[in-house]
């Protein structure tokens, strides 16, 4: 699905007009989609209060379209103009004559507000929109202060936003401190990048797109992962397989303070169907891992004095490396000079080889001088975004401030697959496309789970995929997993070992069309 901002909706409500669809009928189908996905969420209207606060514009005219919908379903509607809205307004008119009670604009409307609030089952947020371009001031921003305050006396109560909540900007996620924290976002056409960027997730509730019959966005290039690309692009499992029909990984990794690392990115790969998967670590860290992980082989390595894979172990990798697809790099190696030094003697030994890079494997690549030009062209980088600033040079707070062009841009500088981590993980691809989760969870927020996740997307790497889309499945189904590990035990507590069982469970969902949890 997907994502625009807000000058690309504008071009495509423009490109509707053009082809004869009016803005008046536009604004129809988006305040009837409103009112529908309100009735939806409400379980019914008939007869619950449900305020609307009707802005300027276009935002607070889809706001009185579903108001008139609202009303002509047995709600009891009351409106709070935030701002005049012309004589010529057809549906406020409307309105009036059908006796919907209203109050404002002016200062009588923040008068009555309280005493709406009290008796609200519903607020319906149709202030602002995409419309956003300054700070909140005046009537708006005590207006949607006071909500917020209700909503804390309110419990019950339930917000409703209109496209987006008012004062989030539709591009970056960044966010008023006056925004109103929504249960349930409607937004119109298509969902808008601010949804899942930045405070944007912490404020939108639960996001349903109300299709209002835009034509295509073929020249949008960044898009929302859904469950239907996932289902469609997992690999194929035929009945005469085996397991070398499904690839060989080979896993460099391990160090003596990051030992699990190995083995969530070793079942990370087996999780998702990889078909044979190989550790290649310290070999005096080999008897640990031999009982842990007893469905892949081993590859025991020369180590440094300090414990970490040496210079001397690029080697025997690369004797070993023409048996195997794809190398897996960084899981729990350090930062030492050993370890750059294998680095450096391995790079040129890859000789194209597909390749994922994660953790400390990005720390070590930072020492290296040009070595974007060093990498396969099928790589794909994985970085928090920590890891993000040391190897582009930027700040973790400009990374996140604009998560989508950050990715983007060094995707396209790097010339690599790249994948930055966080809440709504952006995925990007050379040529300038991005994919992005659908998931934020803190389930995901603890030590372990970018080795599983840096496991799945190699895995997927070895069965034949893309080095984008096997980022961009792996991605979906580590989020996937997630919320299937949300479902089953909360947020709090659980671990990165928990996802690698329902890796599994999230292919098989997908493949049987269920629902994501």
């Amino acid at each position: 699905m997907k994502l625009v901002t807000a000058a690309q909706m504008r071009r495509l409500d423009d490109r509707a007009v053009a082809a004869g669809t009016t803005t008046a009928a536009l604004m129809e189908k988006a305040g009837l989609g409103t009112a529908r996905g309100i009735k939806a969420f409400l379980c019914g209207v008939v007869g619950k209060r449900i305020l609307v606060l009707v802005g300027p514009g276009n935002n607070g005219g889809d706001g009185l379209v579903a108001a008139r919908h609202l009303h002509s379903w047995g709600a009891r509607v009351h409106l709070l103009l935030l701002s005049p809205r012309s004589n010529e307004d057809i549906n406020f008119t409307l309105l009036r004559q059908q006796g919907v009670p209203f109050a404002g604009p002016g200062p009588e409307a923040l008068s009555s507000l309280a005493g709406l609030l009290a008796r609200a089952d519903a607020v319906v947020d149709a202030v602002l929109g995409t419309a956003k371009a300054r700070p909140l001031q005046g009537a708006f921003r005590e207006t949607l202060l006071a909500v917020g305050r209700a909503r804390l006396n309110s419990p019950k109560m339930r917000v409703i936003a209109v496209d987006l909540p008012s004062g989030l900007d539709a591009d970056t996620g960044t966010s008023d401190p006056a925004a109103l924290q929504a249960d349930l976002t409607l937004t119109l056409g298509l969902p808008k990048r601010g949804l899942y960027s930045s405070s944007g997730a912490e404020l939108v509730g639960r996001v349903e797109v109300a299709d209002i019959g835009l034509p295509p966005a073929a020249d949008v290039d960044t898009e929302l992962l859904t469950s239907g690309w996932a289902a469609a692009v997992l690999p194929n499992r035929p009945l005469s397989s085996h397991k070398g029909t499904y690839g060989r990984l080979l896993v460099v990794a391990g160090s003596n303070r990051y030992i699990g690392a190995a083995y969530l990115a070793c079942m990370g790969a087996c999780r998702v169907g990889a078909g044979l998967v190989t550790v290649a670590c310290p070999a005096s860290l080999h008897p640990v891992l031999a009982a842990k992980l007893t469905e892949t082989t081993h590859l025991p390595l020369p180590k440094g004095p300090t414990g970490h894979l040496s210079a001397a172990a690029a080697g025997p990798l690369a004797e070993e490396m023409p048996a195997y697809g794809p190398v897996l790099i960084g899981c729990g190696i350090g930062q030492h000079p050993e370890t750059i030094g294998l680095i450096q003697s391995l790079l040129p030994r890859l000789n194209g080889k597909p390749s994922v890079w994660d953790a400390d494997g990005l720390n070590n690549l930072v020492s290296i001088p040009s070595w974007p030009q060093l990498l396969p062209s099928e790589t794909v980088l994985t970085p928090h975004p920590a890891e993000m600033g040391r190897l582009s040079g930027l700040t973790v707070e400009d990374i996140q401030k604009n998560r989508i062009e950050v990715c983007r841009d060094m995707a396209r500088r790097w010339q690599k697959v790249v994948v930055l981590k966080g809440a709504h993980t952006v995925v990007a691809s050379p040529q300038g496309q991005v994919r992005l989760s659908p998931f934020a969870n803190p389930c995901l927020a603890s030590a372990g789970t970018g080795d599983v996740l840096a496991g799945a997307v190699a895995g997927l790497l070895t069965q034949g995929m893309t080095a984008f889309d096997s980022a961009s499945l792996g991605v979906y189904l580590h989020g996937m997993a997630g919320e299937i590990v949300r479902t089953r035990l909360g947020e709090a507590g659980t671990l990165a070992s928990d996802l690698l069982l329902a890796l599994p469970e999230a292919i098989k969902k997908l493949r049987e069309d269920e629902d994501v949890p």
